[in-house]
């Protein structure tokens, strides 16, 4: 009995992780990187990405597990120019409604002293919602007006590019998934890899376009706290934080990989 009521609650475990997701590997400037398995940490000891404890959401915007998903070290770092293209490939993902923001941040020196604290982190890539409030309305499943059902099957993989002419130097890369398919009860899904950024580039972000994190929502914003089943609101988004950096070049850097 015992046995039973232990591999019981294993499976629980297993099930309620299984609704949850994380990015679990990166292709930067067509190389591959693995990332980190928080569930098997002793098989990627040695990733770029910072090492986060479990899949479960973030709730509030004042925890700092908010920042890296409390991923706090990684012993490697990837390499890319200004340009380049970054995708993130979660293991899996399942909900339909929520934006993605993609950001980075500066270290002033050594990844080993970067904690990500302060005002530094910029977007370079942000993706929301797309329906008409006729018929696909901000709660709607199948065929979905949010990018990030874009990632609900398929390959689950998000692409974004190094901003053009960005300054070089040790960056954390932070891609964020807000879901919010429950009224009112919004989760925040966000790890981190470390990126040296190559090149003689000068562009760097204005105060205008940096937020901390946390601090750069509170939990109250309407476009954090939603009532997404309510039809008679309207069925628009605006996604939160800072405009998006597009350093010297002129279009949006985004795209996406079916």
């Amino acid at each position: 009995m015992l046995l039973t009521s232990v591999f019981g609650s294993i499976a629980l475990l297993a099930g309620g992780a299984a609704a949850h997701g994380a990015v679990t590997s990166y292709i930067i400037a067509g190389k591959n990187y693995p990332g980190y398995q928080g569930f098997s940490p002793a098989n990627s000891k040695n990733v770029i990405q910072r090492q986060w404890p479990d899949y479960n959401p973030t709730m509030s915007v004042t925890d700092i597990k908010l920042r890296c998903n409390g991923g706090t070290s990684a012993t490697e770092s990837a390499t890319a120019a200004p340009g380049d293209t970054v995708t993130a490939i979660w293991g899996q993902w399942t909900h339909s409604q929520g934006p993605i923001l993609v950001w980075m941040y500066k270290c002033a020196g050594a990844f080993s002293s970067c904690d990500g604290s302060g005002a530094g982190w910029f977007k370079i890539d942000e993706a929301g919602f797309h329906g008409d409030g006729v018929k696909v309305f901000l709660d709607t499943e199948v065929n979905s007006g949010w990018d990030i059902a874009k990632l609900v099957g398929g390959n689950k993989q998000w692409s974004s590019k190094i901003p053009q002419g960005l300054a070089p130097g040790n960056y954390l890369i932070r891609h964020e998934l807000i879901a919010l398919h429950q009224a009112n009860n919004p989760q925040f899904y966000a790890e981190c890899a470390q990126v040296v950024v190559t090149g003689s580039g000068t562009a760097q972000p204005d105060a205008s376009y940096k937020a901390a994190i946390p601090g750069y929502c509170n939990q109250n914003d309407p476009n954090i706290k939603v009532n997404i089943n309510d039809h008679s609101l309207p069925q628009t988004y605006k996604i939160p934080g800072p405009p998006v950096f597009k350093g010297t070049g002129g279009a949006k850097a985004r795209s996406f990989t079916a």
